[in-house]
């Protein structure tokens, strides 16, 4: 008699989109198994490391706060983003970027105003409203009387309070009341004590704060060896090559080994996808295993524009060895206009917001990516736990058969294999208490 022991699932929200993002598919065998995981009363969403909260759940949250980071949680996050910036007194904040504080804190209508970089300019003629206040302005203790505000700002504004006001009509205000802005210690505890996984950019820093460049790499890592977070749940990131052969060389079998490089082009720039398909020895040569392009990279419109595909640079990269991340699912607004940037290389095709499923599952079953970063993590939650459901994670997947490679996404009989998963779940949901007291294994990317 075969006996499972599986943990108690931890209690995952996804909310109303998916199931508005379903309804508005059309009709598709995809659209059929989504459908039915939503009308399944018995299937619980769990954690899983597929779904990435891109700054927390930003689609709605106020980005790097402490209220969008508990929302990704909520929402099945196993990993979790702060982008790493520097203070004036060398202190680590999660900010999307060095000087954004004019765009996603409430700094301007605060006396800080005055410390900034460049102070708000009204709109003139055909110059728009500007201002640039940094990280690197502040000290932490004035930092954290700032908060945290939805992304935007009006360019024809003419005063303070108006270039505020220039959140996205398809975004919301409703939960930006007072953001409550964090420390990357902060964010690193925050994880910690509900179980997740960590991914830190290092944004672009000027040096203008007390820390050099090499201490702020530094200081990224040394504050998860401070927390006692273990190598294996940490993916440090940057866009900035010599970060990543830093990362690969100082901390090459500890904190290096899972370093991702994000890269980035416009569209489908045969030019830029070729300078990265250059540099792909030399990203295997200093030991990097992840890379994350943008979906643009990865999916685009077949000839006829009557499907998503993958781009030849998605089969360049696979057929190099790397594992791949993509960026960013949830953060174009409706997509009825065809998407905008994320989706340059297949707007042609894009057409409806129910679009979001169908883009998500060729990254996932036709390239083949590891995991997502989302602005609305749920979106991503609830597709993996559909399509792909690891409640009882790898062991159970070995259980059933170990003669199929449970990490090989790609793997011939991968619909045999979920198949198998359905059965096991539903034998385990029949018949198995389960045992709080046991571990749950985790896939990570």
């Amino acid at each position: 008699v075969l006996t499972l022991v599986v943990a108690s699932a931890r209690r995952v929200e996804v909310g109303a989109r998916a199931g508005y993002l379903v309804d508005d598919m059309e009709d598709s065998p995809l659209k059929e198994r989504l459908t039915q995981c939503l009308e399944d009363d018995d299937l619980e969403m769990d954690v899983t490391d597929f779904s990435i909260g891109h700054r927390g759940a930003s689609l709605q949250f106020p980005e790097h706060t402490r209220e969008s980071y508990s929302a990704a949680i909520r929402m099945g996050a196993g990993i979790v983003e702060c982008d790493v910036a520097v203070t004036k007194d060398g202190e680590l904040v999660c900010r999307h970027s060095e000087c954004d504080l004019h765009m996603t804190t409430n700094i301007l209508a605060t006396p800080l105003a005055a410390k900034c970089s460049e102070p708000f300019t009204p709109a003139s003629g055909n110059n728009p409203a500007s201002a640039r206040c940094c990280t690197t302005d502040l000290t932490l203790a004035e930092f954290r009387t700032l908060c945290g505000m939805m992304d935007g700002a009006d360019p024809s504004a003419t005063t303070v309070s108006e270039y505020m006001a220039g959140t996205p009509s398809w975004r919301t205000d409703l939960f930006a009341t007072c953001g409550t802005l964090v420390t990357h210690a902060e964010s690193i505890a925050l994880m910690s004590a509900h179980g997740r996984k960590f991914t830190p950019e290092l944004k672009s820093y000027s040096g203008a704060g007390s820390l050099s460049y090499e201490q702020a790499r530094q200081k990224v890592v040394q504050e998860y060896v401070a927390a006692g977070v273990p190598a294996s749940s940490v993916w440090l990131q940057s866009f900035v090559e010599d970060d990543i052969a830093y990362w690969t060389s100082r901390y090459a079998s500890s904190f290096g080994a899972q370093s991702v490089m994000l890269m980035e082009c416009d569209g489908l720039d045969t030019e830029c996808s070729s300078e990265w398909e250059a540099k792909l020895p030399t990203l295997r040569a200093w030991g990097v295993q992840y890379v994350a392009p943008p979906m643009q990279m990865l999916v685009r419109a077949n000839a006829a524009n009557t499907a998503y595909e993958p781009t030849p640079f998605a089969h360049t990269v696979k057929a190099s060895g790397f594992r791949v991340l993509t960026w960013t699912l949830e953060r174009s607004g409706p997509l009825a206009g065809g998407g905008g940037w994320y989706y340059s290389s297949s707007s042609e095709y894009t057409d409806n917001d129910g679009d979001t499923f169908e883009m998500l599952h060729v990254l996932a079953h036709d390239v083949g990516v590891v995991g997502v970063f989302s602005d609305w993590p749920a979106t991503v939650t609830f597709y993996q736990n559909c399509m792909h459901p690891i409640a009882l994670g790898d062991a159970l997947c070995a259980m059933i058969d170990r003669s199929v490679d449970c990490h090989d996404d790609n793997a011939d009989d991968d619909a045999a294999l979920r198949r198998q998963i359905d059965d096991g779940l539903a034998y385990q949901r029949r018949n198995v208490k389960p045992s709080s007291g046991a571990a749950e294994p985790q896939r990570a990317p």
